[in-house]
């Protein structure tokens, strides 16, 4: 079953030794491609490409997904805390030439500019970034889990709705063909009684077959039933994208073009009324069908 590209998962817990606390949520909105946020603690920034694998290595392959990982730290060995010199001076003369340029009070302290976390370097054992990518994948997991849940059961939803105005349009169509069928006898009773009425009142005459071709021609002309087939074919097709378990969307929104561009030949070819009106009918259910397809990965 498709999956839908809205989703929301969220999951939080310790550390086995109860030093970190980790968060990781993850939320997500219609995406063309697959494209992925993540937000990270700066020490903990080198593992941004390693969360983006495994989204996909999960299979999600469309939307755009925003990640936030978030860690504190209860208790924490064998990290060094490293002063950026060069870039704590040329902070500090900025202010001072901020303090100078507009006489501002002087209140540059070691706190005050400590604040400027960017300063500061965090040295880590090399095993440290391996555990640490097994904490947060851990719990990245789970939330995940939850997320890839919400997906299943949301593209589960969509589905059944999309499903339920295709059976709307088989309705329809079943209706237009019998008026069609209807309208097409009439229409070629009365064109070959036309053309006898003519030829009478001008004392013409034409070969019987040519009057009967005449007829046979405007009739091929307004019939639609390889349009019928044709939507049939894509209803079944429809049918079967919606069973898969691959992304989907682009494939429906295809097939939906060719559902509109039929549509568009009947209606163009309808010379009844009430046939008109359905055909109206019909692109609008298909309308509403390519907004929840934009909520399909």
């Amino acid at each position: 079953m498709p999956k839908s590209m809205t989703a929301f998962g969220r999951a939080r817990e310790c550390t086995a030794d109860g030093s970190r606390d980790i968060t990781a949520e993850l939320k997500s909105v219609n995406g063309r491609y697959l494209d992925v946020t993540v937000k990270l603690p700066r020490n903990y920034s080198f593992l941004e490409e390693r969360v983006k694998n495994y989204l996909s290595e999960r299979g999600i392959s469309r939307g755009k997904i925003e990640v936030y990982i978030g860690v504190g730290v209860v208790e924490q060995e064998g990290v060094e805390y490293a002063l950026d010199t060069a870039a704590a001076k040329s902070y500090i003369d900025a202010l001072y030439n901020l303090r100078d340029t507009f006489g501002l009070r002087d209140d540059i302290s070691v706190m005050r500019v400590a604040q400027m976390r960017e300063l500061f370097t965090v040295k880590k054992p090399e095993d440290d970034m391996e555990k640490d990518w097994a904490d947060v994948k851990a719990v990245l997991a789970q939330a995940v889990d939850a997320f890839l849940i919400q997906r299943a059961k949301e593209g589960e939803n969509l589905c059944r709705d999309i499903k339920g105005k295709v059976e709307n349009i088989k309705v329809l169509t079943g209706k237009i063909k019998v008026l069609s069928e209807a309208d097409i006898s009439g229409y070629s009773a009365k064109l070959e009684q036309r053309i006898r009425q003519f030829l009478a009142d001008f004392d013409a005459e034409v070969a019987e077959q040519r009057i009967l071709t005449e007829a046979a021609i405007y009739a091929d002309r307004a019939a639609i039933d390889e349009e019928l087939v044709r939507l049939a074919s894509h209803f079944t097709a429809m049918d079967e994208i919606l069973a898969s378990d691959e992304a989907v969307g682009r494939k429906l929104d295809f097939l939906l073009q060719e559902m509109n561009r039929e549509t568009n030949t009947i209606g163009s070819k309808a010379g009844n009324t009430e046939i008109a009106h359905m055909v109206v009918d019909i692109k609008t259910e298909l309308e509403k069908i390519r907004e929840q397809i934009q909520n399909l990965e």
